[in-house]
């Protein structure tokens, strides 16, 4: 057994059954990604669309890959083909592009809403008040071609675990409070994605049903 594929069992054993492991292979070379596979992993996430794109025809026609970083629109038409997931919609613009590029082909594209949840500035994503002006303002029963499944954050990078169970029961609670006004009646709507490699073990605590964990697989950047 390889060091990736003991990481990735030793994880799965430490993992509820009902919370997903997104193994997120940026940086890493198709050869790694071919080592998890090899264990039955099959959903992986990428933070760029150049590299998602570079990588994806090298690999598996069965991954199903993730976009879980910053997406600029005019990049959207790329992976709109073969994607799995988009984790990371933080406009409103951006989710009414990726509907507009997903009719263009009759494809259905399952998104995350991204909230911003830490303190630094420089993480993307909704305020949860934007996100309800949103909501409330905006015709989403029109977007046919995307499926909104739940909602994504990343905590603060911080050695203070109060501080993130704080974050993680705040995104818990958004996702609550969207699905009891927005969503009620969509069954879909049911992902919480947070936890990354330094933490995922508090926001499984927190309720997280998606886990993103790259070093503690492929070691470190």
């Amino acid at each position: 057994m390889t060091k990736i594929e003991e990481n990735i069992y030793n994880l799965k054993l430490k993992l509820p059954s009902d919370v997903r492991l997104v193994a997120v292979s940026k940086t890493k070379p198709a050869g790694d990604i071919i080592e998890a596979y090899n264990t039955g992993q099959r959903y992986f996430g990428e933070n760029r669309v150049q590299e998602l794109l570079n990588k994806k025809d090298l690999l598996p026609e069965d991954i199903e890959w993730h976009l879980i970083g910053h997406l600029q629109s005019n990049k959207v038409k790329y992976i709109v083909p073969f994607i799995a997931m988009i984790q990371s919609i933080d406009t409103y613009k951006l989710l009414v592009t990726v509907n507009s590029e997903a009719l263009k082909i009759n494809r259905i594209v399952d998104c995350l809403l991204q909230i911003h949840i830490a303190i630094e500035e420089t993480k993307f994503g909704f305020l949860m008040s934007e996100l309800c002006e949103n909501l409330q303002s905006c015709d989403i029963s029109g977007l046919k071609n995307i499926r909104i499944c739940g909602v994504m954050g990343m905590a603060t990078f911080t050695s203070d675990t109060n501080k993130v169970k704080k974050e993680f029961g705040y995104l818990r609670n958004c996702f609550q409070s969207l699905k009891d006004c927005y969503f009620k009646s969509e069954t879909y709507f049911k992902e919480i994605s947070m936890g990354m490699s330094g933490d995922y073990e508090l926001a499984v605590q927190e309720g997280s049903t998606m886990v993103r964990i790259g070093s503690l697989i492929f070691g470190e950047r």
